[in-house]
C-alpha cells in the first residue's frame, strides 16, 4: 500500500516516550485501559485456511539481536479520536513493533553476518495514526526516504474492524506495512503486484492472515494481482523450490532494473507465466 512521497501532509509528531480490504461494525464506545497484546502461536494443526495458512516461518516472538533494531516512534495525531483509542486499547506498541520488525527482517534476511543477503539500513520507522481515506500505506522522508520511513494507519479503518479481530488485523496490517520498509523494488521497475504480495507473503508466514483469505481464488486472474493473490502464489513457490525462495526474489530486485523474462529464469530457471501455469495445474490436482 506505498504512495508516493508528500502525498500528504503531517502534523508536526508528538513521539510517544518508551515506544521504540477492511472489515465492518465500527464502533463509538470509549476504549479501555491499554493492556500487552499477546502474541500469536501457530498450533501444530494450523493448516491452510480462512485465517491461518502454511507459510515459511518469520522467526521467534523475540526482537532478533543480530539484526541492527531502527528507532521506533508512534505518532497520534489526535488523541481524542475513536479509532486511535481503539488501536491504543488493542495492541501495545511497544511489545508490537519490535516483534513485527523482527518478524520481517528473519522472513527476508538470513543474518546480517551473511554475505547472501543485503538488508537495507533502515534507520527509524515512524507510526503515524491519524484520520484519513484507505487502510495504510508507507513512504520515507524527505530528510532520506531510504533510511527514515514512515508507516501512516487511518484510524477510520481501525475504527470500523470487528472488535474481536482488532488486534490480529492491526498488527497484520503494520507487518504488511513494515515489509515496505525493507524489501527491494528492482529499482522502481518491478510489478506493484508483485512488491504488495511479497508484503502479504510475509503476513501469511506470521499467521496473521485474515479471514476473507482464500487459496486458490487468484486463478481467476493474473500473477501480479497483488497482495494475498499473489502472496499465495509465492507461497505456491517458497514450498516448490525451497525455502528461502522469496528471500532470493525480494534479493533479485536489489540494485537492477526489473525485466520481467531474465528475472525469473535466472532465479527460478522458468518464465513466470510458465510458473503461474504451474501453480493453476497444481490447485487443480489439490482439489
Amino acid at each position: 500500500m506505498s504512495l508516493p512521497p508528500n502525498t500528504t501532509p503531517v502534523a508536526q509528531p508528538i513521539f510517544l516516550p518508551g515506544m521504540s480490504p477492511a472489515d465492518s461494525a465500527p464502533t463509538s464506545a470509549a476504549a479501555p485501559t491499554p493492556t500487552p497484546t499477546p502474541l500469536p502461536v501457530r498450533s501444530q494443526d494450523d493448516k491452510q485456511g480462512s485465517s491461518s495458512t502454511e507459510g515459511t516461518s518469520t522467526g521467534g516472538s523475540n526482537p532478533s539481536k543480530e539484526f541492527a533494531q531502527p528507532r521506533l516512534r508512534v505518532h497520534l495525531d489526535d488523541v481524542t479520536d475513536t479509532g486511535t483509542s481503539i488501536f491504543l486499547s488493542s495492541i501495545n506498541p511497544s511489545a508490537v513493533l519490535p516483534n513485527a520488525v523482527s518478524r520481517v527482517q528473519r522472513a527476508l534476511y538470513v543474518s546480517p553476518s551473511s554475505r547472501e543477503w543485503h538488508m537495507p539500513t533502515t534507520r527509524s520507522v515512524t507510526l503515524i495514526v491519524r484520520s484519513m481515506d484507505g487502510v495504510a500505506y508507507t513512504t520515507g522522508i524527505d530528510l532520506d526516504p531510504e533510511q527514515h520511513k514512515e508507516i501512516h494507519l487511518s484510524s477510520r479503518y481501525v475504527a470500523s474492524i470487528k472488535a474481536d479481530r482488532r488486534s490480529h488485523e492491526i498488527w497484520g496490517v503494520i507487518v504488511h506495512e513494515l515489509v515496505h520498509c525493507y524489501q527491494y523494488n528492482g529499482q522502481g521497475h518491478a510489478p506493484a503486484g508483485l512488491i504488495e504480495g511479497i508484503a502479504d507473503w510475509v503476513r501469511l508466514g506470521a499467521n496473521l492472515a485474515p479471514p476473507h483469505w482464500r487459496r486458490g481464488e487468484e486463478v481467476k486472474g493474473k500473477w501480479d494481482a497483488g497482495y494475498q493473490h499473489t502472496a499465495f502464489f509465492l507461497q505456491y513457490l517458497e514450498e516448490r523450490f525451497g525455502e528461502g525462495t522469496v528471500r532470493r526474489i525480494n534479493d533479485g530486485l536489489r540494485g537492477k532494473k526489473y525485466e520481467e523474462k531474465p528475472f525469473w529464469t535466472g532465479i527460478l530457471g522458468r518464465s513466470v507465466q510458465d510458473l503461474w501455469g504451474d501453480y493453476k495445474q497444481y490447485l487443480e490436482k489439490d482439489k
